[in-house]
């Protein structure tokens, strides 16, 4: 079988498509899934982290907050993301029902991930913030109002513009 030149452009086009309309698909169901989502304004100051530190939250900065599972195929995928925009803005990831603080550390070792991370046992956290989907990532401005909310993989670059979006 001859693979020609107008087979190869055909192909292309039909995967540019496909590409295409699967990431207008992916973000219409983010955006259905993310109406029920807690939007109001973060009250939290504090998050206990799973090295027994209270971290708090700077109320000048942004925040991304990151509900995450080790059991999530879509947060493991993310995930480098996260680690990522951690290096240079204000991160907390939520690690719900993933095990105990020391099976969540061995995990972010085994991966080379330096988040902050909050260990949310029982999913209480995860309820409060009325979380259906994993991963999920809420973005707050220095006043703590809900500037972002996304269900699903977001792209590093996609999470980078959001942030500097909330910082103005």
């Amino acid at each position: 079988m001859k693979i020609t030149k107008t087979k190869i452009k055909h192909y292309l086009k039909e995967i540019i498509y496909f590409v295409i309309t699967m990431t207008i698909v992916a973000n219409l169901m983010s955006l259905y899934r993310s109406q029920s989502l807690n939007d109001a304004p973060l009250t939290q100051t504090s998050f206990k982290l799973i090295n027994n530190t209270h971290y708090t939250i700077d109320k000048n900065k942004p925040l991304l907050i990151h509900f995450w599972a080790s059991w999530c195929p879509t947060c493991k995928l993310e995930a480098s993301n996260i680690n990522l925009l951690s290096k240079y803005y204000q991160v907390i990831t939520i690690a719900v029902k993933s095990g105990s603080d020391y099976e969540i550390k061995k995990y972010l070792d085994k991966h080379n991930y330096h988040f902050k991370v909050v260990n949310d046992k029982d999913g209480k956290l995860a309820q409060q913030f009325q979380i259906a989907g994993y991963p999920t990532t809420f973005i707050y401005d220095q006043n703590q109002k809900l500037r972002f909310s996304e269900v699903g993989y977001t792209s590093t670059l996609g999470l980078f513009i959001r942030i500097l979006w909330s910082s103005h």
